[in-house]
């Protein structure tokens, strides 16, 4: 890790954008002594609410916020980054399809991949503007000099989400669930595992042995617990989403404790016979390094099977539904 890393943030003035910026400057995703470089995005018509966001940057007086630089350009806004955070998209409204926000989101990652291939020589991209898996597919194609591994989608919001449920349903700490794994879409069709998951070191089966709640009830709460904020605050998930972003990079950078992994997705190598290419959400493991490599071997039910192709279908269909922009 440079000591310092320049990172760009779309959607900078945004719910997500406002949540994890401060975090980003304080240390908490790059560590503490790493300096940091805002490179901030945004659209023209919210220029205004960025330079508000930026003036509580700078009374915030980080230590280590090297410096902060805003545009409506993603040409600009990209120059030179190590890291891009793609934040902004168009948000799903109500009565649009999920094939419609695809269409109309494809285009901005289209272009986003563009910039970061003419922008930035070493970087690497992390997707969180949803729908995340086919925007970061998109992006990837358009930048094909770029390594792929190097763009990587974010689930670990789901993950966190699982870990909360499987905690409280077992009267322990969030800290005791570990091995949690999101497999395929961040969306509904997720399949949020917990028959490779542990508890305080043993299976999630031993310890809750209520197989309806692990099958169902568990399932359904983290695949709608998206909408179930929102019906409930009236705008969708922010400081989480925040939170799991900072989590994703920081579990992307550090080296994974052995035996241990988390999720991401990631484009598919293969494993588990999902088309390669594919930005699917898998367990991971990272060296530390800057690389990552897929956990292998896993076993799978014929209820995980099931739930994994289901997921692998509707990710397909979407690649169909853009595949004039790759």
């Amino acid at each position: 890790m440079p000591n310092t890393v320049h990172v760009a943030v779309t959607g900078a003035a945004g719910a997500i954008g406002y949540a994890i910026l401060p975090r980003i400057a304080s240390g908490q995703m790059f560590g503490p002594d790493t300096k940091v470089a805002l490179h901030l995005l945004e659209l023209p018509q919210a220029m205004s609410a960025l330079e508000g966001v930026v003036m509580e940057l700078d009374d915030c007086a980080f230590p280590l916020l090297e410096s902060i630089q805003i545009s409506d350009s993603p040409d600009v806004a990209f120059e030179g980054v190590n890291w891009a955070l793609l934040i902004g998209s168009k948000p799903r409204t109500k009565g649009m399809e999920r094939n419609d926000l695809i269409r109309d989101n494809g285009p901005i990652f289209v272009g986003q991949g563009n910039a970061l291939l003419k922008s930035a020589s070493d970087v690497r991209a992390v997707v969180i503007g949803n729908p995340c898996n086919t925007n970061a597919l998109i992006a990837m194609h358009n930048a094909k000099e770029i390594p792929p591994e190097r763009f990587s989608a974010m689930t670990r919001l789901d993950q966190n989400r699982c870990m909360a449920q499987l905690a409280g349903k077992a009267g322990v700490g969030v800290s005791s669930v570990s091995n949690v794994t999101i497999w395929g879409n961040h969306s509904a069709t997720q399949y949020p595992d917990s028959e490779n998951a542990k508890i305080n070191g043993q299976p999630v089966s031993t310890v809750i042995t209520d197989t309806e709640w692990l099958q169902e009830t568990m399932i359904k709460k983290v695949q709608n617990r998206g909408a179930e904020i929102i019906g409930a605050r009236g705008s969708s998930s922010a400081f989480s989403a925040a939170n799991a972003g900072i989590d994703h990079v920081r579990s992307l950078i550090e080296k994974t404790s052995e035996g241990l992994w988390y999720s991401a997705a990631v484009p598919s190598d293969g494993s588990y016979g999902i088309e390669r290419g594919l930005v699917f959400s898998f367990p991971l493991q990272s060296d530390g390094k800057g690389n990552y490599s897929i956990v292998q071997g896993l076993p799978h039910s014929e209820f995980a099977k099931e739930k994994i192709e289901k997921t692998l279908a509707e990710l397909l269909k979407e690649k169909d539904v853009v595949k004039d922009l790759l």
